[in-house]
């Protein structure tokens, strides 16, 4: 062979399989569309993987048609070997050959069973549980404990100490750190009664055999029970998340709005009642917004008068007894403390003790401060919050043991009853990781079906044939049979991740089938080269021999192609420590769709292909065989 014999020989090949590869490979790229259209958390997390996905499917998409075959035209280089050489390939060939041919002779089975495997799959999908995002093992847990809104300090900081103590005897413990109230920064609102305790774990090989975090957690929270305590588990980077981007602290909470806030906390106080028992609730408790303790002093103006006093004198004996007066203040390095004076514990840590803190007089000498203002302690919000200019409480729990969706389905219905009977005014706002959960489901499914409208497009595109591309877009919905499947044995709940797992997916199913129907089609314009193209030269012996030959004379590169996308994957399934619970919902769908696709397209595509062929014969009197846009 002449090197312009070869150089022919491998331009034909190129100009036959390269649009092909350079199409499926701006399939996948439209295919992450819809991931770049996520947004908040979401779309943060998987923008990444969908650019550097798109970027490197680019390079490729270039590379298919310009540099691949000048490479082949290089290497492919002395005594070529035909197909039939490869051990591999004989082996594949003599176990498909076989297989295919019972397919083909049994067409309506074959059908029939890809069909009931697929109406198999819509009860399984629906079945699953739905939660935003897979929960993320960060490797140490967030202990919040809330107290009633009137605790003192001195109690917090004994039931902190408490806690610590009791948290740090379980043997997974390595540290514990806990604080009460706020810490010294304005984006810190927490009141004194709540408690934020990081739990650090020794390394899985020192737990206890069989431990898990989840046992470890169940374990806490038996011994953590403390009356007027409510128990609250989390972790730390998921909360901050919470807290930034819903102003919820657990995984849902139940907003209550309305103009007043006694009638918003009794309604809180219903609702905790009505999901008290609703299967995966924990950690269920009412934000306090009354119940706060004040101390109310007021002036009796009579009675300052009397004693020659102004409220100015009043006022300063409360605030340097109480309160503390403002001395001066200490330079340290780059640092400045005020320093403050106020009356030993011992003369305000009751109100006896403060109705009888002395007020001193110009004409009648030190007086207790009772005789000239009235002392009681008053009870107000702990803490207002507002929402789009609206007061508002929240009942929060957290979801254990259960998917989000699931469990919020459940408790809006135990709530069905109540929300007839709202006062006018008061409305309810469902938020937290179930707000998330619905915005990014509403984007996904606006977009998924638009992708799904615009890979057809494409592969009409391609092929210049609406049946064509409807060979290749059909195997779609039997790549989410193995997805599906391999999903629901799992136990993985439906979340962004699964579905950017799916969206992948919808790539790499459609680019094996372009190759699949690329070589059927060559092998019809093969035979009708040698027969002619008419109903008087064919048979359907004849369709269903080049059908045979172009479906197993190309299989090695068939199975290549699968193997690459199934082999990448599958070590993933094996991955360990932090971010693998992510991964591995977005691979899963991958491996069982791909897995399934190829099925789908070496057994079934050929059948449908055949009957395909057939029906045009027999109506058209010829074959229409469609050329790929080069």
């Amino acid at each position: 062979m002449t090197r312009e014999e070869r150089d022919r020989i491998i331009e034909k090949a190129c100009q036959q399989v390269g649009p092909g590869v350079f199409y499926s490979s701006v399939i996948v790229i439209v295919s992450f569309l819809p991931v770049f259209l996520l947004t908040g958390q979401e779309g943060k997390l998987f923008s990444p993987l969908a650019w550097t996905k798109t970027f490197i499917l680019l390079v490729d998409a270039f590379i298919a048609i310009t540099v691949a075959p000048v490479l082949i035209s290089f290497l492919l280089k002395g005594k070529l070997k035909p197909e039939s050489s490869n051990p591999l390939g004989r082996f594949l060939e003599r176990l498909y050959t076989p297989l295919l041919r019972w397919c083909l002779r049994w067409r309506k089975t074959t059908l029939a069973l890809n069909i009931i495997a697929l109406l198999v799959s819509v009860p399984m999908l629906l079945s699953l549980g739905t939660e935003f995002m897979p929960p993320l093992d960060e490797g140490s847990i967030l202990f919040m404990p809330v107290t009633l809104p009137d605790v003192s300090n001195t109690e917090v900081k004994r039931i902190l100490q408490v806690q610590d103590r009791i948290i740090k005897a379980t043997p997974e413990v390595a540290h514990v750190l806990g604080k009460a109230g706020r810490a010294n920064t304005a984006t810190d609102n927490s009141p004194i009664s709540m408690i934020e305790t990081i739990i650090l774990l020794k390394p899985r090989d020192q737990w206890r055999a069989g431990m898990t975090k989840a046992k470890i957690v169940d374990e806490l929270n038996g011994k953590l029970q403390i009356p007027g305590v409510v128990n609250g588990w989390t972790q730390p980077i998921i909360n901050r998340i919470n807290m930034l981007s819903t102003g919820i602290r657990t995984d849902v909470g139940v907003k209550v709005y309305g103009q007043n806030l006694d009638s918003i906390y009794g309604l809180a106080t219903r609702i905790k009642q009505q999901l008290d028992g609703v299967p995966g609730v924990k950690d269920l408790y009412v934000e306090p917004i009354t119940g706060g303790k004040y101390l109310d002093i007021a002036i009796r103006r009579d009675e300052i008068g009397r004693y020659g006093l102004s409220i100015d004198d009043v006022n300063l004996l409360v605030e340097s007894a109480l309160g503390g007066m403002p001395l001066t203040t200490t330079i340290e390095g780059r640092q400045r403390f005020s320093v403050n004076a106020r009356f030993a514990q011992d003369f305000r840590s009751s109100l006896p003790a403060i109705r009888n803190l002395q007020v001193q007089t110009p004409g009648a000498g030190p007086i207790p401060l009772s005789a000239v203002a009235d002392i009681r302690v008053a009870e107000g919000p702990p803490m207002i919050n507002s929402e789009n200019a609206l007061l508002r409480g929240t009942v929060l729990f957290n979801v254990r043991g259960r998917d989000l969706g699931g469990t919020v389905e459940e408790a809006k219905q135990q709530l069905e009853t109540l929300l007839t009977k709202l006062p006018k005014g008061y409305f309810l706002d469902w938020s937290g990781q179930y707000e998330n959960q619905l915005r990014a489901t509403r984007t996904l499914q606006l977009i998924i079906p638009i992708v799904l409208i615009i890979i057809f497009g494409v592969l009409y595109f391609t092929f210049g044939s609406l049946k064509e591309a409807f060979f290749n877009i059909v195997t779609i919905p039997f790549a989410l049979i193995g997805g599906v499947f391999i999903v629901y044995f799992f136990g993985i709940n439906l979340s962004v991740a699964v579905a950017v797992g799916f969206i992948a997916l919808f790539g790499l199913a459609v680019e094996t089938s372009i190759l699949m129907v690329i070589y059927l089609n060559e092998a019809m314009q093969k035979l009708v080269a040698e027969k002619g193209n008419s109903s008087e030269t064919l048979t359907n012996a004849d369709i269903r021999a080049a059908v045979m030959d172009g479906a197993t004379k190309r299989l090695r590169p068939k199975i290549m192609t699968v193997s690459v996308s199934l082999f990448g994957l599958v070590p993933v399934l094996w991955a360990t420590g932090v971010g693998a619970d992510v991964m591995l919902p977005i691979v899963l769908p991958l491996i069982g769709g791909v897995f399934t696709s190829s099925i789908h397209i070496l057994l079934v595509t050929p059948v449908v292909f055949e009957m395909t062929k057939e029906y045009e014969l027999r109506k058209h009197g010829r074959l229409e065989i469609p050329a790929i846009t080069h």
